[in-house]
C-alpha cells in the first residue's frame, strides 16, 4: 500500500513541576495512508477544540493510532476497538453535533 512517511519526534520540555526537561528527545518514524499535515489543517479549521495545539496533538495522535492498529489488526486486542475506531472516525468526518 503506497503510504506516506513521518518522523515523528516528541521533545520534553519540562517535567510535571515545571522544571525544564534534559532528556533525550523520542523520534521514530511512522507511515501513514493520509496526509496528516492536511488533517491537522483540516481538523484545526473545524474548532471543535480548545486550542490549535490540541486540535494538532489530537488529529496526530488518532492518525497514529488508528494506522498502529490497522497495521496489527490480526492482534485480537487491537482488531476488537475495529469497529469503534470506524464509527469513531466516521462521526469525526460528519462533523460536530454543533455543525449538524
Amino acid at each position: 500500500m503506497r503510504q506516506y512517511r513521518y518522523r515523528v519526534t516528541v521533545e520534553q520540555l519540562t517535567d510535571s513541576h515545571g522544571i525544564p526537561s534534559d532528556r533525550k528527545p523520542l523520534q521514530f518514524e511512522a507511515g501513514n495512508h493520509d496526509d496528516i499535515i492536511s488533517v491537522v489543517t483540516w481538523l484545526r479549521s473545524r474548532g471543535d477544540f480548545s486550542s490549535q495545539d490540541d486540535a494538532a496533538a489530537f488529529a496526530v495522535g488518532l492518525k497514529l493510532f488508528a494506522w498502529a492498529i490497522l497495521a496489527n489488526k490480526d492482534n485480537p486486542l487491537l482488531s476488537s476497538f475495529l469497529p469503534h475506531l470506524y464509527q469513531f472516525v466516521k462521526e469525526l468526518k460528519a462533523g460536530s453535533k454543533t455543525d449538524r
